[in-house]
């Protein structure tokens, strides 16, 4: 009997530390901030500190903003990473090859460094407006210190974080598949949509959350190239945090942050949980 005790609660034991850290370092510092949004500096439970991001017109508008640029950049890193590993999972080319070696690079360049490069380019006395100069041309993208400078870097750095995902999911289409279904006489929409998406769109659901997660929480992209006002809300929360030194409300926009990342958590997990019909065998 003392045996199969020592048994039972072995497992228990060797998790336990791992919980314990769990509840440490991620548990605890929640429940801890969802406590502190419904005070006041003096510990009186309030509302105040969530109505003033739907009701103070500078922080709502930071919340569009932050929405409107986090869903743009999942939609268009999507499409054009896409886009990207089908050629790079279907074409033999040489071009395809050697964009397959090189298309990783951006995520080995650290990210302070790749936005000072993209800021020389785009900014308007940059690489691309010295250049047209050359010719004569007077061009000033207007790229920089708007919601377009903030999506730019941001692709750069996504496309190739997802289209690493993509790529290994489309290795799960055999040519064997392709070319049996251009034999019975499918056309190429055809063949996506009956062979390549049903084997890949939970990988794209599985990318595009994580880009959108990423999105909402960002702050050196949008601190170093984003407008003053509105801001995303990773330097709203910043600001909450350093100069103004209001912890109530930075605990409410922290909340909130994470409710509408926890969509996200929820689509992701939702697809992943549900089976297909083939793998139920029917």
């Amino acid at each position: 009997m003392k045996q199969k005790g020592k048994k039972i609660w072995t497992p228990y034991a060797m998790v336990f530390p791992a919980f314990a850290v769990m509840m440490l370092v991620v548990v605890l510092p929640i429940i801890n901030t969802i406590m502190q949004s419904f005070k006041t500096a003096d510990g009186t439970f309030t509302m105040a500190n969530y109505q003033y991001f739907f009701t103070s017109k500078e922080a709502f508008q930071s919340l569009v903003f932050t929405a409107i640029e986090a869903f743009s950049t999942m939609i268009l890193a999507m499409i054009f990473s896409f886009l990207l590993a089908l050629y790079l999972r279907f074409s033999k080319s040489r071009i395809s090859k050697l964009i397959g070696r090189l298309y990783l690079l951006p995520r080995f360049i650290p990210g302070i460094v790749a936005v000072y490069a993209v800021m020389n380019i785009i900014k308007d006395a940059g690489f691309i407006n010295r250049f047209l100069q050359l010719f004569g041309i007077m061009y000033k993208p207007g790229l920089l210190y708007d919601m377009k400078g903030i999506i730019l870097c941001n692709l750069w750095f996504n496309i190739p974080f997802s289209a690493m995902l993509l790529s290994a999911a489309l290795s799960a289409v055999a040519d064997s598949y392709v070319e049996s279904a251009r034999d019975a006489g499918c056309s190429y929409w055809k063949i996506f949509q009956k062979i390549i998406w049903p084997l890949v769109y939970k990988d794209v659901i599985v990318a595009a959350t994580f880009i959108l997660m990423g999105q909402i929480g960002a702050f050196t992209i949008p601190y170093l190239t984003g407008p003053n006002n509105p801001k995303m809300l990773g330097i709203l929360l910043y600001q909450q945090v350093n100069t103004y030194l209001d912890y109530q409300k930075a605990a409410a926009l922290s909340v909130l942050m994470f409710l509408l990342c926890l969509g996200g958590a929820v689509v992701y997990t939702k697809s992943n949980m549900k089976e297909e019909v083939w793998e139920k065998g029917r």
